[in-house]
């Protein structure tokens, strides 16, 4: 770092976002699939909430769980594409102090709503072939509305200490944060103080979200696998599993670049730069961008309601 871009400050007013280290020539044609992935998801997750509002037959657990996911995604994606086409087309890439930590609460609290909605599609899932006579009196309206406040407070709450950590470290060395968007371990390596504090709460969280999350699902497809198996004919153990697919197909979607991402911040000090930051994007684009595609081309309901409304639209 040269010593122009080091001041002496405890809290700057700024940070500068670098974008993508090493791929600064490259941001206008990488800007290109990221604008059209940002398209992609603002109007799929809307057309998700659009179908499932108009369609009272798909006013079910399920679907409120989908539509519960579609927001979070919307969240997600308004939260860092907004900005980070920003900096890819008008190099703007200063952010002031407080919206830093706004983006970076509202990217970690979101990211652990979705990961508790996966956890409550397989406990629907669960209860819908596992205990099917008892989903109605199981999953009623008031326990989804309650389900979904606990996935919202968790969210909330276990990422409040984030900005409070990131507001408390003195940043005597620069604002240059070489990311395209304010991620917590990004911004806490600025810091001139001892960060263990806000690493090992940040894997605490990992553990608590991710990885405890993972478990429950991996338990309920367990239960799930066992009762498809004991189904009498092949054709009924194909109908049942192909309506759990869709949901794991989205889970491996947000997953896999999730705990990837997660360790590469913290432990790949040998990856380059750009590839941590490129594997950060995937994991914040890529699943608001299939997850309306996995949904709708996956969930019958939902593709014939949408082919309906083409076709009606169209005559």
């Amino acid at each position: 770092m040269s010593d122009s871009n080091i001041t002496d400050f405890t809290n700057p007013s700024t940070f500068i976002l670098l974008g993508i280290p090493g791929l600064e020539a490259a941001h206008v044609w990488i800007s290109i699939p990221f604008c059209t992935m940002y398209i992609i998801a603002i109007l799929g997750n809307f057309t998700i909430l659009f179908i499932v509002k108009t369609e009272s037959s798909l006013h079910v657990p399920m679907y409120y769980f989908l539509c519960m996911l579609a927001i979070t995604d919307l969240v997600l994606s308004m939260s860092t594409l907004p900005k980070m086409l920003s900096i890819f087309w008008f190099n703007s890439r200063e952010i002031n102090f407080s919206a830093c930590l706004t983006q970076l609460y509202f990217i970690h609290s979101f990211s652990g709503m979705e990961s508790g909605i996966f956890v409550a599609m397989a406990v629907d899932r669960y209860v819908a072939i596992c205990n099917p006579l008892r989903h109605s009196t199981i999953l009623t309206n008031p326990m989804v509305a309650k389900i979904g406040l606990a996935i919202l407070l968790r969210g909330g709450m276990l990422a409040l200490p984030y900005p409070f950590l990131v507001r408390r470290w003195p940043y005597c060395k620069t604002n240059v944060i070489p990311h395209t968007h304010c991620e917590h371990m990004a911004v806490v390596k600025l810091a001139c103080a001892d960060i263990r504090v806000s690493s090992y709460y940040g894997l605490f969280v990992l553990l608590c979200v991710l990885c405890l999350d993972v478990f429950f699902i991996t338990v309920s497809y367990i239960q799930i696998l066992r009762a498809i198996f004991r189904l009498p004919t092949k054709d009924a153990r194909i109908k049942t599993f192909e309506t759990c697919f869709s949901h794991l197909c989205a889970i491996l979607a947000f997953y896999i670049p999730g705990l990837f991402s997660s360790l590469m911040s913290r432990f790949g000090q040998n990856m380059a730069v750009h590839f941590h930051v490129l594997i950060a994007n995937v994991y914040l684009l890529v699943s608001p961008l299939l997850n309306p595609i996995i949904y709708g081309v996956r969930t019958k309901q939902i593709r014939n309601r949408l082919l309906h409304f083409f076709t009606h639209k169209g005559t």
